[in-house]
């Protein structure tokens, strides 16, 4: 009889071993475990935000040892802009960078990037994404049940037209401009009283070329690559307005993550914008420079004086106020009073 007592408690004690090596082992593989993320955005992959997202996937995975592989999706591959948000919240997605005007209709403070001649520069631009506004814009996102990590370059817009240059806001006057779908774009159009005219993107070089609309604005990416100088006899670089997105992810990949490759993935993502702005930078004066170099059909590029920006500045900040309810005046004099 005792040896079966004797017996039963060696199995025990045996099985308590085993139990103990499991857990440990679990440990281990848990600390050695890959996660995937899918990464998608819909520009192509040789563009500024095309090269950052794959200099990411490379930068991430060293850092991690292997850890986290990212799979990059570009040019729409996956899942367009519009849809992104609801795949992220599915976590059918775990990272995506839209444009900031695809916030706009859930994060109506996301208008003040469309604010007119609200950056004084580029260096302006960053220390407000980089400081206390910025970090407000991602708190408004993270509140919607998303993960906000970096703010991307896409770059400055400028004027353009078929008409009399649009050198001066008194230029604009009477002439029908395209713009997209913003209250923010509106008003600006009609401060200087242009005519706002809202068109999808693909139709815009074909309505220039017919003068279903005389003028137009575009960072110089667009107005090189989609040819719009063949249909335009003028480029203000008005620097005006800004285009840029958000990079974020998925709140639930990210709550799965343990925090040691939390804080890897956010170094990773640093150098991913530092790099991105860098090359976004490099594009725009390769692209003036291809601009004027390449475009055959005697395009004109004018750029503005300090004083011609300043009678900019004033027409647009009397506007200011018609954002106070969209935006906060407090974002807006904040974003202004950024040092």
């Amino acid at each position: 009889m005792k040896k079966v007592i004797l017996a039963s408690i060696f199995a025990t004690f045996a099985l308590v071993g085993c139990g103990g090596s499991n857990k440990e082992s679990a440990a281990a593989d848990d600390s050695n475990k890959v996660y995937e993320v899918k990464f998608a955005h819909v520009v192509s992959a040789n563009t500024p935000k095309g090269r950052a997202a794959d200099f990411f996937a490379k930068r991430v995975n060293e850092m991690t040892n292997g850890q986290i592989v990212v799979h990059v999706f570009p040019s729409a591959q996956l899942v367009d802009d519009d849809k992104v948000f609801q795949e992220l919240k599915r976590n059918n997605v775990q990272l995506a960078a839209p444009s900031f005007s695809k916030f706009t209709p859930f994060a109506k403070e996301f208008n003040l990037w469309d604010i007119p001649f609200i950056f004084r520069d580029t260096e302006h631009l960053h220390k407000v994404m980089d400081g206390e506004v910025g970090q407000i814009l991602k708190d408004v996102i993270t509140a919607k049940g998303y993960v906000a990590l970096d703010y991307w370059d896409a770059g400055f817009k400028q004027f353009s037209t078929n008409k009399k240059p649009i050198i001066l806001p008194s230029d604009a006057e009477g002439q029908k401009m395209r713009i997209m779908s913003s209250k923010v774009l509106e008003e600006q159009t009609k401060a200087i009283k242009a005519i706002p005219q809202v068109l999808p993107f693909g139709e815009v070089y074909s309505a220039l070329q017919t003068g279903v609309v005389d003028a137009a604005e575009n960072p110089l990416s667009n107005l090189y690559n989609s040819k719009f100088y063949e249909v335009q006899s003028s480029i203000t670089m008005s620097n005006h307005g800004y285009l840029g997105y958000l990079v974020v992810a998925s709140e639930k990949f990210w709550n799965e993550l343990p925090k040691d490759l939390q804080e890897k993935f956010v170094a990773a993502m640093k150098e991913a914008t530092a790099y991105e702005r860098e090359e976004s930078a490099k594009e725009e004066a390769m692209l003036l420079d291809k601009l004027k170099a390449d475009d055959k059909t005697g395009t004109q590029i004018f750029e503005l004086t300090e004083d011609q920006k300043q009678q900019w500045q004033d027409v647009m900040i009397a506007i200011y106020p018609k954002f106070y309810d969209l935006v906060s005046q407090e974002l807006i004099e904040k974003t202004i009073n950024t040092k």
